[in-house]
Formats: C-alpha cells, sequence, structure tokens
C-alpha cells in the first residue's frame, strides 16, 4: 500500500513540475495597468454602475438581455485588463492530498 502510496505522489510531483519548468521559459507578464488601461478600466467600472443603478423593472425582455450581454462582455475585456495567476480545482486538489500525505 505504502509503494502505491509513494508512487502515486511521484506522479503528481512529476506531472506538476514539468508544468512550473514550461512555465518558467514563458515571458513575464505585466502586473501594473498603463494609463490607457486604467482609462479604459474606469469607464467599465462606471458603466456597470450605470446599469447597477437603473431600473429594470420598466425594461422589456430583449432590453434585459441586451443589458445581460452587455455586462458578460464587460466582464470579459475586465478579465483581459487584468492578468493574474489563476489556480485550477484539479490542482488545489492536488495540492490538498501532498500536504495530507505528506504531514
Amino acid at each position: 500500500m505504502k509503494k502505491f502510496i509513494y508512487a502515486l505522489v511521484l506522479v503528481f510531483t512529476l506531472g506538476i513540475s514539468t508544468n512550473t519548468v514550461s512555465a518558467a521559459n514563458k515571458k513575464e507578464i505585466k502586473t501594473e495597468l498603463t494609463a490607457e488601461q486604467k482609462v479604459q478600466y474606469e469607464k467599465l467600472v462606471n458603466r456597470v454602475e450605470e446599469i447597477r443603478n437603473m431600473d429594470k423593472s420598466n425594461l422589456n425582455r430583449e432590453e434585459k438581455r441586451a443589458l445581460r450581454k452587455e455586462l458578460k462582455e464587460m466582464k470579459a475585456q475586465a478579465n483581459g485588463l487584468n492578468q493574474g495567476v489563476y489556480l485550477s480545482v484539479g490542482a488545489i486538489i492536488i495540492i490538498i492530498l501532498l500536504l495530507i500525505l505528506i504531514l
């Protein structure tokens, strides 16, 4: 049983290490927003606040759909501006399992 657990940990470790090695070869991602990106981000935030404060009870179905579609597009734009590090659920589970097995 212990050999199986050690082999499993080895497979997960090798799988994770290849990802980190390939990630180290990529160019460094800039974290600071430029002035133009900050202006665009502020426009997006202001438009979202306008939509949030809007009285939507008198809108018809098509107008509500158009607002939802616009919000989804703005969310995608905002995510494109904010470049960050994201962990998948699988990676988090693997990390937790490794921590449990090691401790």
